[in-house]
């Protein structure tokens, strides 16, 4: 067995034993899967690995530390973005930990102290917090830093000795001067960042930038980008920007999917979110088998 260093990414709902309760246990199991579903997603979306789903949980492997932290920090918005009633009632939650190391794979999981250390952080996270180990935060660039708060050193079971934790803080509050954890750039150079999705099919082009209202994909009337096929939902689809990262969610009746350029497998999308970075297709309406299908290109411009 061959060791690794990757960044290991353990995100937890919360809330899901009250549901099981006040639901049933058919109706709590569909909404929790729902739920730690689209969490693996937007990790995965983010250049993550997910390795397995643990009940109320998702275990994820990043070889990009700063793409974990960042996609780790806003999966409670990824909750916040299914907006059936059932969750809406359900009031679930999410607390995640990471951590860097070596780690070993075998036979479908993986093993390690940085899993051991990211599980127990998770654990230790209250709900909406993003914990992180030494290790990881060691690996962020110097303005990343920032956006973290040292909570020192404290005991993690299975540790001889405390350890240093930082919580990831990345909205703006008394303490930091960080409006949202991508806005680093705006520190360093005092240059706003260039942030924009270009979006192009066959003679349509639009560019949505940062600080531009969300666009809306569909066949209906009023839409910022209109697909004329039967395939397509009238609001099919929303890109927009929130939090420093370029968001997809899907509305529609028969889906969406997004393939990234080198990714093999698509990502498929039901009333979900997936991030958008590099490039790609969003494919409407149709399976990506389905050349036929209704395809806009993408690429998401990100410059400090």
């Amino acid at each position: 067995m061959e060791q690794a260093v990757r960044t290991v990414v353990f995100a937890d709902l919360t809330g899901s034993t009250g549901l099981f309760e006040s639901a049933g246990n058919v109706a709590a199991t569909q909404i929790v899967t729902r739920c730690t579903h689209a969490l693996g997603r937007h990790l995965a979306c983010a250049g993550g690995r997910v390795v397995k789903y643990l009940g109320d949980g998702v275990l994820v492997l990043f070889d990009d530390t700063v793409a974990a932290v960042q996609a780790g920090a806003h999966l409670q918005e990824v909750l916040h973005e299914l907006a059936s009633v059932e969750l809406r009632r359900a009031a679930l939650g999410v607390k995640t930990g990471i951590d860097r190391g070596a780690i070993v794979e075998h036979d479908g999981d993986c093993y390690g102290d940085a899993v051991n250390v990211a599980a127990r952080l998770s654990d230790r996270a209250q709900t909406g917090e993003t914990l992180i180990g030494d290790a990881v935060f060691a690996s962020l660039p110097e303005p990343l830093r920032i956006a973290c708060h040292s909570l020192d050193r404290i005991t993690i079971k299975g540790k001889a000795e405390p350890m240093r934790v930082w919580r990831v803080d990345f909205a703006r509050t008394a303490e930091t001067t960080l409006t949202t954890l991508l806005d680093y750039h705006e520190l360093v150079d005092g240059a706003r960042s260039v942030r924009r999705i270009d979006i192009d099919r066959l003679d349509q082009h639009v560019e949505l930038h940062a600080d531009d209202a969300a666009l809306i994909i569909g066949r209906g009337e009023g839409v910022g980008f209109p697909v004329d096929d039967p395939r397509v939902s009238r609001r099919h689809a929303r890109i927009e920007w929130t939090g420093g990262q370029c968001l997809l969610t899907d509305f529609s009746s028969n889906g969406s999917w997004v393939r990234f350029v080198g990714s093999a497998a698509p990502v498929m999308l039901r009333r979900d979110t997936c991030t958008l970075y590099g490039e790609g297709e969003i494919g409407l309406g149709a399976t990506p088998d389905d050349f036929t299908a209704p395809t806009l290109r993408f690429r998401v411009i990100d410059q400090g």
